[in-house]
């Protein structure tokens, strides 16, 4: 078997269960969605440095060090703003009129400032203002206080206010993305900040733990791990750190996505015969059953409506990508390359992301294609095998792992594929992101 198989065929292989031929191996691009890409002119806003509660105070002042970098880091990924860091006119903390006055008169048009302190390194403070430099208001006023280790979730925090203030979309500094990844020695299911910091171990399985899949609220997990010596799906609750088994049906249990409301996990099931796609009810754990057949159905993921869903079938020879209306049955099927897998709808409903090749002895890539088939984009190009790819809550960016620079590691980029970059460099391999809400 190829390298480049999917994640249902690892699965199958490693299950004991690959009946002859299936999934046999065969011998700048901008989208114009809007927002989708950064491409619109950038928002002119003003940034100096983060004072010190204390000036005299060593600790305070490397307190705003570390919560301006935070700050700065988010507002520049976001791509909504151009961020002039000088010192510029000095603004009084009580408003001083002719300070922003002349804050706007090098044309910013919004201006940050912060107040931040160090309590005997077990806590942290930042007082916030964000300034419309047109009004001379201040349009968000805030006050954060956390413990040492939640310091750069609170920058996290202040950045997406910033963006929601000014722009009424949601940011998405204070995201995360769970995945695997083998450094063990096991492969075991990890979460890190969308900026690769505060990385956490989630389970110590000791086995093979795979394809975690975020749940609308943010606080469940649900992944595939081989625990029990076989394929079974668990469910993660973050909240109270507990985890526990789901799906533990003889054979292939991997989870695919949770419905919008919450309710519902669509997976992949065989029950000692052929991979089929289920919806289990995640209170009553009732199963609906919607694809039936001989071919392996697999990789499965709702419509942000709910409606549909779309997943991989090689019912057609190889594995492509297909959709399925619910209320009627009706399946379309979209792809026609040589090998398809690891469908992800986008959180605007207009494009499905996947990996792919176009012909046998290719390496994956990842690609775009619209939910009726008629438009196909290639993202990624001449850059190592790109897999599992996953949408930013926000539709923007697109995680995903590739091994451009010899070892697989977890990568970000726009979601017209440009400015790719390294999500952050960790020891062994990583699988299977997912981007939470």
């Amino acid at each position: 078997m190829k390298k480049t198989a999917s994640v249902i065929l690892s699965a199958l292989i490693l299950a004991g269960w690959c009946p002859a031929g299936v999934f046999a191996a065969q011998g700048d691009i901008y989208i114009g969605v809007e927002g989708q890409s950064g491409k619109t002119d950038k928002i002119p806003l003003a940034m100096p440095e983060f004072l010190a509660e204390r000036a005299s105070s060593p600790a305070d002042m490397e307190t705003a060090r570390r919560l301006k970098e935070v700050v700065r880091a988010d507002l520049l990924f976001s791509r909504y703003f151009d961020v002039d860091e000088s010192a510029g006119p000095r603004v009084e903390w009580d408003d001083n009129r002719s300070g922003l006055e002349a804050w706007k008169k090098t044309g910013a048009r919004y201006l940050v400032l912060a107040k931040c302190g160090d309590l005997e390194g077990k806590q942290w403070t930042m007082s916030v203002n964000l300034y419309d430099l047109q009004s001379g208001l201040a349009i968000l006023s805030k006050y954060y206080r956390g413990s040492a280790a939640g310091l750069r979730r609170g920058g996290h925090l202040f950045s997406d206010q910033v963006v929601r203030q000014i722009t009424g979309r949601t940011g998405i500094a204070h995201t995360r993305v769970a995945f695997a990844n083998d450094s063990t020695g096991h492969k075991e299911i990890y979460l890190v900040d969308y900026d690769g910091k505060n990385l956490t171990q989630l389970t110590r399985d000791r086995s093979i733990a795979l394809l975690p899949r975020w749940a609308p609220d943010g606080e469940r997990l649900f992944y595939t791990t081989y625990r029990y010596r076989n394929p079974d799906t668990f469910e993660i609750n973050l909240a109270e750190r507990k985890i526990k088994p789901l799906s533990l049906y003889q054979g292939i249990n991997l989870p695919g996505g949770v419905s919008p409301d919450g309710k519902e996990l669509v997976l992949t099931l065989s029950r000692g015969r052929t991979p089929n796609i289920y919806i289990m009810n995640l209170e009553t754990k009732q199963l609906r059953q919607l694809t039936k057949g001989y071919s392996v159905d697999s990789s499965a993921t709702f419509s942000p409506d709910g409606n549909y869903v779309a997943f991989v079938s090689d019912r057609s020879g190889n594995p492509q990508i297909y959709v399925l209306e619910q209320a009627t049955g009706e399946l379309k099927r979209l792809t026609r390359l040589n090998w398809c897998d690891s469908p992800e709808w986008s959180p605007a409903g207009d494009w499905i992301v996947f990996s792919g090749r176009e012909k046998p002895g290719d390496r994956m890539d990842i690609y775009l294609i619209d939910p009726t088939g008629s438009q196909l984009r290639r993202v990624t190009r001449d850059a190592g095998s790109n897999e599992d790819p996953s949408w930013s809550p926000d539709g923007r960016f697109i995680v995903f792992t590739s091994t451009r620079n010899n070892a697989r590691q977890i990568y970000v980029m726009d979601a017209d594929g440009s400015a790719p970059h390294l999500v952050e460099r960790l020891p062994g391999k990583s699988y299977t992101p997912h981007w939470s809400p």
